[in-house]
């Protein structure tokens, strides 16, 4: 198999559940049938083609490994697990996958469902929250992995933990690997993987500014080039408390910051919407305004720019932002 192939499609299973993945996949690799495609594309056409996939640091990170490895290994994925692992955006995980499924080489592939699944066979009280946790099933998959079949044993333990060996409701009874569990002997399966609980997720209140100027086009800006969503273009957002009170006043005050003083006329939509990342959770409210008169600048100079509605789709943005084109009642 084309590791550079496998290495996308490791990238975008991660967090991502396998049926969502094929179509994206199969378009990517579509657009991009070689590392040079993908290596010589602008960084905000492969964030448009990984839009709603979420975790957009993966598709950043693939394109610089990508280039990377274009750049100093002349397109070719190195089969050493050290070099590779050097490479942006390679991990243990992925790494491993690459190195079994494309090299045949017997090498571990350990994901979260690989965890869980040896974590009950083996009743393993290690919490698999803490990075050195991952390499004690390293080590134990390099005893267990047969030399001339690392492809199929890494990808029967994905598979397994994917299908049978499921999180709350494991399907014990399907299961080829029963008669060696020893969580299911002893009636503790759902108590494995041992994991320490998350924390809280932070709540974050937002104002979402939607704009036209006199002649229909909306206000758009990019988000910064590090952090969450890096790279994104989005209609302005500015944080308030939880207060419905200052859900107005904040986005007159950031259209005066901008541009100086106009004649808007504002509405409040009545529809919110939630979007939910691992670490926290946004509350979007929604703002939309009319120019009826005043300069507005052209915004050359800025990471903001003014675009008809039809040019949208032409633009990355998160599904947050998408969530507010629909309560905007916004073609996208």
């Amino acid at each position: 198999m084309d590791p550079y192939y496998i290495w996308i499609s490791e990238v975008m299973l991660q967090q991502t559940q396998v049926d969502t993945v094929i179509p994206y996949y199969e378009k990517f690799i579509t657009h991009y049938p070689t590392m040079h495609a993908l290596a010589q594309a602008p960084q905000e056409e492969v964030l448009k083609h990984w839009e709603g996939l979420g975790y957009y640091s993966r598709a950043r990170n693939l394109q610089a490994g990508v280039r990377e490895v274009v750049e100093n290994y002349d397109a070719q994925i190195p089969s050493d697990r050290k070099t590779l692992l050097n490479v942006k955006g390679i991990g243990p995980y992925t790494a491993g996958a690459i190195l079994s499924i494309a090299y045949q080489k017997p090498e571990p592939a350990v994901d979260g469902n690989v965890m869980r699944v040896l974590s009950r066979i083996f009743q393993i009280d290690e919490d698999i929250t803490k990075a050195k946790t991952r390499k004690t099933f390293e080590q134990l998959v390099y005893t267990l992995i047969p030399e001339d079949d690392a492809s199929p044993f890494n990808q029967g333990l994905m598979e397994l933990g994917a299908l049978i060996c499921k999180p709350k409701t494991p399907l014990c009874e399907a299961c080829p690997l029963s008669h060696l569990c020893q969580a299911r002997q002893a009636g503790k399966q759902t108590d494995y993987p041992v994991k320490s609980k998350k924390l809280k997720q932070k709540g974050i209140h937002y104002v979402a500014v939607v704009l036209q100027d006199d002649q229909g086009r909306y206000l758009i800006q990019q988000r910064p080039s590090e952090g969450l969503l890096a790279g994104f273009w989005e209609f302005p957002l500015q944080e308030i408390s939880a207060s419905t009170d200052e859900v107005l006043p904040s986005a007159e005050q950031f259209i005066e910051e901008t541009f100086g003083t106009l004649s808007i006329k504002w509405s409040v939509c009545e529809e919110t919407a939630q979007h939910i990342f691992s670490h926290l959770k946004w509350q979007l409210n929604v703002v939309q305004g009319k120019v009826l008169s005043g300069q507005v600048p052209s915004l050359q100079e800025k990471p903001m720019r003014w675009i008809a509605e039809t040019e949208l789709k032409d633009y990355p943005f998160p599904v947050p932002q998408q969530k507010i084109m629909k309560i905007a009642r916004i073609a996208y």
